[in-house]
């Protein structure tokens, strides 16, 4: 039985997330109908990262086994076909090892956060970015990022709901960059917790609008404690990039 690589790209806007779930359309859900369509048979599609309602993704990574055998360039454009009209798209496809998992495989995951730092509304990024009308400082945002590099116990940035075994992760990169009313989040680890960088974005923003010193990040990190992050930032701004192997 052959396996198949996938490399995705949707708006996550109308979906519950990526699992399927009892309350809604999930990305999941529309990928799987679309192989019972194209193969006559029911699959588990697997997903590098669980992407939360409305978070969208440029490079999310699946797997699934089929019973029958297609080129992937076949493979790529018959999925299309049925998932349509669902804003997924499915950028490219690979025959795999049987060894190969999206999740379990991956060694890096990389993240994008958009913000739009203007006082008029959003028209076109609408649902893409997070507006935010006050004036940001992005390199005090920068300089407060800097406490959060490298491994820590990130308790003060998970989702109460966070499943993971641990809250001690290792973050890679923390980048932010302004360009023109663009702020652009980049994070990277081998994973993440729940709401993790999310929770960071909420909290740097603080930072940037002069509530907070940079300094606060590194007490905040230290507290252990969600209640003395900053708030959640909204899922229209967060885009998973790319994965790793």
């Amino acid at each position: 039985m052959p396996r198949y690589k996938l490399l995705l790209e949707y708006d996550g806007t109308g979906f519950i997330g990526w699992q399927r779930q009892d309350n809604g359309l999930s990305v999941q859900e529309a990928l799987e109908q679309a192989v019972v369509k194209l193969c006559q048979q029911h699959a588990t599609v697997f997903a590098a990262g669980r992407t939360d309602a409305g978070v969208h993704a440029t490079g999310q990574v699946a797997h699934f086994d089929a019973e029958r055998v297609f080129a992937a360039d076949t493979l790529r454009d018959a999925l299309n076909f049925h998932l349509k009209p669902h804003p997924v798209s499915v950028l490219g496809a690979d025959v795999v090892d049987e060894s190969f998992h999206a999740r379990f495989s991956a060694v890096g995951r990389s993240y994008l956060y958009r913000i739009v730092n203007r006082r008029a509304p959003l028209a076109l990024d609408r649902d893409r970015a997070w507006w935010i009308p006050v004036r940001l400082d992005a390199e005090a945002m920068a300089e407060g990022a800097k406490h959060l590099l490298g491994r820590h116990d990130f308790t003060t940035f998970r989702a109460s709901e966070c499943q993971a075994k641990s809250p001690v992760k290792t973050l890679d990169v923390l980048d932010i960059a302004r360009d023109g009313e663009a702020i652009a989040i980049i994070a990277a680890a081998r994973s993440f917790l729940h709401h993790q960088v999310r929770n960071m974005v909420g909290t740097l923003k603080l930072v940037g609008e002069g509530k907070w010193h940079p300094e606060d990040v590194g007490r905040a990190l230290d507290a252990k404690d969600r209640k003395a992050g900053g708030p959640t930032a909204p899922a229209a701004g967060l885009y998973l990039t790319a994965v790793t192997y």
